[in-house]
């Protein structure tokens, strides 16, 4: 997943593997009682969590936190219309996907056909 241009204004993901709360809302400029209010209106948003309940981000949270707040705050979406927008663009491209892997599919069992083809 790509950074949305309109998010320049953020300062840039440092290169760590995990990233606890207060460090995702300095990179993400929204509170953390509104990251932990976003985890239970958006699916998608599922930090690891460890000892103590403790949240641990990974970038693609970090990316889809910056995705919502954009389409929260730059884009004027309702929480609703944000995650419906956001369950359509994860179905899109899951299907996206699935369709390349079902062609990849094809093609494979094509060749095994060929394989498998008495010699004429």
């Amino acid at each position: 997943m790509l950074e949305p241009s309109h998010n320049n204004e953020l300062p840039a993901i440092p290169g760590k593997r995990y990233f606890t709360i207060g460090e995702v809302s300095e990179l993400c400029a929204v509170k953390p009682h509104v990251l932990r209010y976003w985890e239970q209106e958006f699916p998608q948003l599922k930090p690891v969590k460890r000892r103590g309940n403790r949240r641990y981000y990974q970038r693609e949270d970090v990316l889809t936190i910056r995705q919502i707040r954009s389409l929260l705050y730059d884009q004027g979406y309702t929480i609703g219309g944000a995650r419906q927008r956001m369950t359509d663009e994860d179905n899109g491209s899951s299907a996206i996907e699935m369709q390349a892997v079902i062609q990849e599919t094809i093609k494979e069992l094509e060749d095994v056909l060929k394989v498998l083809e008495p010699a004429n």
